[in-house]
């Protein structure tokens, strides 16, 4: 879905319990009484841990009658581990919470998130036409991935599993970059087939994260 104005943040996020914003990162927001969490200054990696979004849960974890709003930017600084608490955290919101999460890269977000929360795409010129930030040969690869003949994912998924370094990692960055373009289809088309087929590539991505077989699951997750 896409947004004109980012003025127009605080009336969607009202609305729903999380909210993925595909915006620039100098985006200013204007929220009653917001809570921020953004990466730590005292570290030479800027990361939003683990720690930091359990922090934000037992903040959550209050009873309130007024809104309160709960923004992560930027979201993709979240370590894989911050992620996974997050999706903890919002699948059971409190009432009254809302989740803001502020990203340039929502491919960096794991699919999990992206298929629960509402993402909203600032409407740029040619937003829809630039690739997701993913190096050619994962790129080459989630395109491959989407235009698939089931009689072609053997020799795809042995080609993934074959290489020598993180086979498991080329093929998860794959399936997210995957998620991506088939969004960004969607949304510039349309058309109805590229949203049919995220579920198969969350399924995939769930399945691969959790150590599940990595040429099985890529024939099979995705036929």
């Amino acid at each position: 879905m896409f947004f004109g104005n980012p003025r127009e943040i605080p009336q969607i996020a009202t609305k729903v319990s999380c909210t993925v914003f595909v915006v620039p990162p100098d985006t200013k927001l204007k929220l009653p009484t917001p809570i921020y969490v953004r990466p730590g200054d005292d570290k030479k990696t800027q990361i939003i841990t683990v720690e930091q979004i359990r922090e934000l849960l037992s903040l959550c974890n209050h009873k309130e009658i007024k809104e309160r709003f709960f923004v992560i930017t930027p979201a993709d600084a979240m370590n894989e581990a911050a992620q996974n608490a997050f999706l903890k955290t919002f699948e059971e919101p409190s009432p009254h919470c809302h989740f803001v999460l502020l990203t340039e890269q929502p491919s960096a977000l794991l699919p999990t998130i992206l298929s629960r929360a509402q993402v909203f795409y600032l409407r740029q010129k040619n937003m829809l036409d630039q690739a997701p930030g993913a190096d050619k040969k994962i790129m080459a690869f989630a395109k491959r991935m989407i235009t698939a003949e089931p009689n072609d994912l053997i020799d795809l998924a042995t080609e993934i599993t074959k290489n020598k370094t993180k086979p498991r990692q080329i093929a998860l960055d794959s399936s997210k970059t995957a998620i991506e373009l088939l969004y960004k289809s969607y949304f510039k088309t349309k058309n109805p087939k590229f949203l049919h087929k995220i579920p198969k590539f969350i399924k995939l991505y769930d399945n691969l994260n959790k150590n599940g077989h990595i040429k099985l699951h890529l024939i099979a997750d995705l036929i």
